[in-house]
């Protein structure tokens, strides 16, 4: 029967493409103070839900919950969790890197010492990062951002980016090639 409700489910979406569901659930109150926000940010019929939505897709691939995944260009490194209490400090259940090639499990000592690796690189880049740009010399801002203002604004760089980036070609005219050397 499973099976024939997904079937009638998806055609429903098929057919009622803004169907709308009820969802109940049922949490103790200290999770539900941290959820429920989570959840309107996911729910939310707008680019940022379908953003929320889509950085967290690849959560019911994993047999474990992610507590990282740092991404390369076509390398991915997951740092699978719940954190364990390993004496005086924690350590991941395991990992997993993605490469092309390659597919390979890690332990829980070797999950943490790629993750501690990987963190120190992305440390010196972002630190790099500041000193190329001179980001230490500019005054500090505050972490808030009016989201009207400043998306407005990144997409105007984003505008002139693509029209530095792809410009129009120049028309091309039609060629005659076909027609012979004597139609030029």
């Amino acid at each position: 029967m499973p099976i024939f409700h997904r079937t009638l489910d998806r055609l429903a979406d098929f057919i009622w493409k803004d169907r709308k569901v009820t969802l109940r659930f049922t949490a103790n109150y200290r999770t539900a103070c941290f959820a429920v926000p989570i959840i309107k940010k996911l729910l939310a019929d707008s680019e940022d839900g379908e953003t929320y939505r889509c950085s967290i897709a690849h959560w019911n691939l994993n047999e474990r919950p992610p507590l990282y995944i740092h991404r390369g260009g076509v390398s991915t490194v997951r740092i699978d969790g719940p954190l364990q209490n390993a004496g005086t400090s924690y350590l991941p259940l395991g990992g997993l890197i993605e490469s092309p090639g390659v597919t390979a499990h890690l332990n829980p000592v070797e999950a943490d010492r790629l993750d501690r690796r990987v963190q120190e690189a992305v440390e010196r880049t972002i630190h790099d990062w500041i000193i190329e740009h001179g980001l230490q010399d500019q005054p500090r801002v505050r972490r808030e951002i009016d989201r009207r203002k400043a998306d407005r604004a990144a997409r105007a760089v984003i505008a002139r980016w693509v029209s530095e980036h792809f410009k129009e070609p120049e028309p091309v005219q039609p060629s005659y090639s076909r027609k012979g050397p004597d139609h030029g």
